[in-house]
């Protein structure tokens, strides 16, 4: 799944759909959630199941941020996440999870990423995504 940016600029006319998301989530339901949100809060998302499936992604060196959970089949976000340092150290990872010892885990091992604990709302997602890339001025009007 590769839904694209609707071409959304800020004040000074800064198109935000430029800014690329790679989203690795197993559960289907959320990762179509999730991609849905950021698409329309104005970012390129592409979508993948699973660690081993972001790993070409992320090799491609084109993502600005890497959005993962942590817990998934066959490559877990913390080595996603590593492998992303190695090879990609521009991109900036944010881990989603529901586990709070996993969330501990995350912190001890890549303790530059940011971390949203589920349940979460989408708006919070989104505000946390602003954030990173100086789009708080359109968080807060929301």
């Amino acid at each position: 799944m590769q839904p694209t940016g609707t071409g959304r600029t800020d004040d000074q006319g800064t198109d935000f759909s430029m800014i690329r998301i790679l989203l690795a989530e197993d559960d289907d339901v959320m990762r179509e959630y999730l991609a849905r949100a950021l698409t329309s809060a104005g970012y390129h998302v592409t979508a993948v199941d699973r660690g081993t499936a972001a790993v070409p992604y992320i090799d491609s060196g084109t993502f600005d941020l890497l959005l993962s959970d942590i817990v998934m089949p066959e490559m877990d976000g913390i080595e996603l996440a590593q492998h992303t340092a190695k090879v990609a150290p521009q991109t900036q990872v944010m881990f989603i999870t529901g586990f709070a010892a996993v969330s501990l885990r995350a912190e001890e091992n890549v303790p530059q990423a940011k971390l949203l604990s589920k349940p979460f709302h989408l708006k919070d997602l989104v505000r946390e995504v602003d954030n990173m890339f100086g789009r708080s001025d359109r968080s807060s009007q929301q």
